[in-house]
């Protein structure tokens, strides 16, 4: 600005220059720059080497889609006669890149949701426990934001179907359309394009009134709602030296976090619609459709009663499940070597319990399903019931007593009933814990003889304390040792 200011004071090329101090041809540069309405900041492109190979380096980029290398393309200019560097054909490249992609950019229309009209979900894998891989079914309802993350151990045609009816519940009604991407669970090819659907999930859709629609394949902006999801629940849900969350112990562990992580993204503010997304929710489910009372079983399984034993039947083998199911409908179904029980807790279906597929004549019982039966025991020592007055009143001298009478019926002792008689004489005339903590010890130590209760019950009157029971048998005796005399021997030695 003070060259062109100089020059409009003087009108001369070398009296501007005196007066800005530069040389006289950098003054009339300025100038012509200006009168040329140019701007006087950019230099005038100067050639290079490269410059007769730019219309190659166009065609290559357009024939490959802005795919081809640098390295490449320098081997092939080399070959031409180029003597330039590596370093000019990156630039050429890029610049040619940059160009092509302006000319083929995709615009994008604003994608507005309606209340009531998409669902979209997604698979993530979830986190290992105890090295079994797991899946994260994440869904999305696009226009309430409202998520729902639910583990699972595969991604069978069945387990998705389970993971529709329980996100459709939690929601409480069917959208439209359920939209996701172009898994064999859903699209089983494509034919010139358009996509082949499972037909299982066809007859899912059209059960819950539901349309099932799936995105262009390798556009993931088409359902980039239901991926954001899937990305925000593994960097909270997976553990990573990031978020630095413990390794998951069991799988119910997994589904509690779940639950929460729910609970505490569907209830803060969205950032996008400035709303709670539970707040939102009960808006959309008006405009949601009823859903059907019961499931969609054909995917799910075969439908099993569970009997009183805790037990299903399927392909005439035995399968134990959980307790809190008998008499109740519960869907099974093979999953490669395994048979999956399925049941309906509330408004979710849960899956209960993976078992391995067995042959007929050897049932599948798991001990955690009887926590009463330790160690699968199904003959259990009956609980005394009296029945008379004088088992009444033996009982009621306390534990020792049942303890007594528990151990003294299998031994084998003979007058039993006469036995109980005297223990509750005696009782009325010592006391009742006196006595029960005979009673005690003698089922302990096997006493059951007429004259055993009363000298235990002696004994424990003149010790307070009991030192070490031996029960006189084959390998214990009560006569005294020798060791006495040995140390005689050595004394008067």
């Amino acid at each position: 600005m003070e060259i062109l200011e100089a020059y409009d004071l003087t009108r001369t090329f070398w009296s501007a220059a005196e007066l800005a101090r530069c040389d006289p041809k950098t003054v009339q540069r300025y100038v012509e720059a200006r009168a040329s309405g140019t701007n006087p900041f950019e230099r005038a492109p100067r050639p290079k080497l490269i410059d007769p190979f730019l219309e190659k380096i166009e065609e290559w980029v357009d024939a490959s889609k802005a795919k081809i290398r640098a390295d490449i393309a320098h081997d092939k200019l080399v070959a031409m006669g180029f003597t330039g560097s590596p370093r000019s054909t990156r630039r050429a490249v890029n610049a040619a890149k940059t160009a092509w992609r302006a000319g083929k950019r995709r615009t994008y229309r604003p994608w507005i949701p309606e209340p009531g009209m998409w669902l979209q979900f997604d698979w993530g894998e979830g986190p290992r426990i105890n090295g079994r891989r797991t899946w994260l079914f994440c869904a999305w309802l696009a226009w309430s934001r409202f998520r729902v993350v639910i583990p699972v151990w595969d991604c069978t045609v069945g387990t998705l179907v389970s993971c529709l009816e329980t996100t459709l519940r939690r929601i409480g009604g069917a959208p439209i359309y359920v939209l996701t991407d172009n898994a064999k669970t859903v699209t089983l090819s494509h034919v010139a394009g358009i996509a082949v659907r499972h037909p299982q999930v066809v007859a899912a859709g059209r059960h819950y009134g539901c349309q099932v629609e799936t995105c262009v394949p390798y556009d993931p902006e088409s359902k980039g709602g239901a991926e954001a999801t899937v990305r925000i629940a593994k960097a909270d849900l997976v553990p990573t030296e990031a978020n630095l969350r413990p390794d998951y112990a069991t799988f119910t562990d997994l589904a509690e976090a779940c639950r929460q992580w729910c609970e505490q993204v569907n209830t803060r503010r969205h950032r996008a619609t400035g709303q709670v997304p539970v707040d939102r929710l009960h808006v959309e489910r008006r405009l949601l459709h009823r859903l059907p009372d019961a499931p969609f079983a054909l995917a799910l399984g075969e439908e099993r009663l569970v009997g009183d034993d805790q037990t299903i039947s399927f392909a005439s083998v035995r399968y134990s499940t959980p307790p809190g199911h008998v008499a109740t409908k519960v869907w099974v179904r093979v999953v490669g070597e395994e048979l999956v029980v399925t049941a309906r807790q509330d408004t979710d279906l849960v899956e209960l319990v993976r078992h391995q597929v067995s042959t007929p004549g050897a049932p599948r019982i798991l001990d955690e399903h009887y926590p009463h039966h330790p160690g699968g025991r199904s003959i259990h020592k009956p609980r005394p019931k009296p029945r008379t007055e004088a088992e009444v009143a033996f009982l009621a001298i306390g534990p020792g007593a049942e303890r007594w009478l528990l151990e003294a019926g299998p031994a084998g002792a003979v007058r039993i009933r006469a036995k109980m008689a005297r223990a509750v004489e005696l009782a009325t005339v010592v006391g009742t814990d006196l006595v029960d903590r005979a009673l005690g010890l003698a089922a302990v130590n096997g006493r059951f003889n007429d004259d055993d209760l009363p000298a235990i019950v002696d004994h424990l009157d003149a010790n307070a304390a009991v030192g070490v029971t031996v029960r006189a048998d084959e390998a214990h005796s009560v006569q005294p040792g020798t060791g006495g005399w040995q140390a005689l021997e050595q004394s008067s030695g």
